[in-house]
């Protein structure tokens, strides 16, 4: 009965918790400090005192986090979303076919998706750490039209918490205006694991960047980066880059798969010249 009883309390608890800001805390550690007390009285901390316990716990924790609404959990969700379905396509080692072998090793792979569509995957190689290329992509990614010619503009438009953004990117026309300016609104997030990074991203919908003048609204995602340290070699990092990216437009296709690829042969190139400086 008392285990039942302790739990009920404890659901109770936190649903008037979560609207009453000055008892957060001292509930919080009344509940544990009530746990300690039954424990001492028993032979031993029984089962359902650690469960308990450790709910409270997680409990407090959660009540010292800024709540997000729910538009804010949309994004995160999408950000997820964006991510999970990027890892399961390069996790999927059938069917890439080569783009193009660079003379220094670059590679750009290309499959076609039943429900995505067409999709390419750049590998390479960086020599520098990867903290470096990290902080280039991520920590400054707003300064990245001042370094790769095919974008114009990266712009932040909101941060959600600490791993999500919400942006506002604007693609150079290509020489020749054969494929003219584009805009893309995305949602990203980044993500660390152990020593693999990853940076997703989709496109999205934000009330306050309409479609602009003079750009086409295009579309993006899944899509993501992948930096890992190049085995053996630390001062190094593995990029793999998983672009999908409808242009919109009327475009034929031959035009927008040869642009797509050479523009991540591009990056790779501009990205290597950018952490050299």
């Amino acid at each position: 009965m008392l285990p039942a009883t302790s739990k009920l309390c404890a659901a109770i608890s936190y649903r008037h918790l979560r609207n009453m800001t000055g008892l957060r805390r001292q509930a919080a550690v009344a509940i544990s400090q009530e746990l300690s007390r039954l424990a001492s009285h028993s032979p031993g901390p029984s089962t359902w005192i650690h469960q308990v316990r450790r709910r409270s716990s997680l409990l407090s924790s959660r009540l010292e986090e800024k709540p997000f609404s729910e538009v804010e959990m949309s994004y995160i969700k999408q950000g997820e979303e964006a991510l999970q379905k990027s890892l399961r396509i390069l996790e999927d080692q059938d069917d890439w076919k080569t783009e193009t072998v660079a003379g220094n090793g670059d590679k750009v792979l290309s499959k076609v998706l039943p429900d995505v569509g067409k999709v390419f995957r750049l590998e390479v190689v960086v020599d520098q750490p990867l903290e470096m290329v990290y902080g280039e992509l991520v920590d400054n990614m707003e300064q990245m039209g001042d370094w790769n010619p095919n974008v114009k503009e990266v712009r932040i438009l909101e941060k959600i918490g600490k791993d999500t953004v919400i942006t506002h990117e604007k693609a150079a026309a290509t020489p020749g205006n054969i494929v003219g300016p584009r805009d893309f609104v995305s949602v990203r997030c980044a993500k660390r694991r152990g020593s693999t990074c990853v940076l997703a991203g989709m496109s999205t919908t934000y009330g306050a960047m309409p479609e602009q003048e003079g750009f086409i609204r295009a579309e993006n995602g899944p899509t993501c980066m992948v930096l890992r340290p190049l085995p053996g070699s630390p001062a190094q990092t593995r990029l793999t880059w998983l672009l999908s990216i409808d242009l919109k437009g009327w475009l034929p296709r031959t035009i927008i798969n040869q642009v797509l690829s050479q523009t991540q042969v591009d990056f790779a190139k501009h990205l290597r010249q950018r952490l050299a400086r």
